[in-house]
C-alpha cells in the first residue's frame, strides 16, 4: 500500500464522520434549532451524486467516504425536522 493510499483511506475516514459530532450533539439535546437544514440537503444530494460516481469508477473509497456520510445527513435531516420545534 502506497503512502498516497494510506492518506486517502485517512482522508476517507475523517470525512466519513464530519457531520457525527453534531449528529450526537443534536440527537443529546433534542434540538435542532441552530441546524441548517438546507446545508444538510444540500450535502445529502451531493453525496448520492459522489456515491453514483464511485460506483461508476469502482472506487471504494469514494463509495464508502460518501455512503457514510450520506446516513449522516440523513440522520441530521431527520433530526432536523423531528427536533426543530422544540
Amino acid at each position: 500500500m502506497s503512502a498516497a493510499d494510506i492518506l486517502g483511506y485517512a482522508a476517507g475516514a475523517l470525512t466519513a464522520f464530519t457531520f457525527l459530532p453534531q449528529v450526537l450533539k443534536t440527537w443529546k439535546e433534542k434540538s435542532a434549532k441552530d441546524v441548517s437544514l438546507y446545508m444538510f440537503i444540500i450535502a445529502f444530494v451531493n453525496e448520492i451524486m459522489w456515491l453514483i460516481y464511485g460506483v461508476m469508477i469502482n472506487n471504494w473509497v469514494i463509495i464508502l467516504t460518501n455512503a457514510v456520510m450520506l446516513v449522516m445527513s440523513g440522520i441530521m435531516i431527520m433530526l432536523k425536522l423531528k427536533y426543530n420545534h422544540q
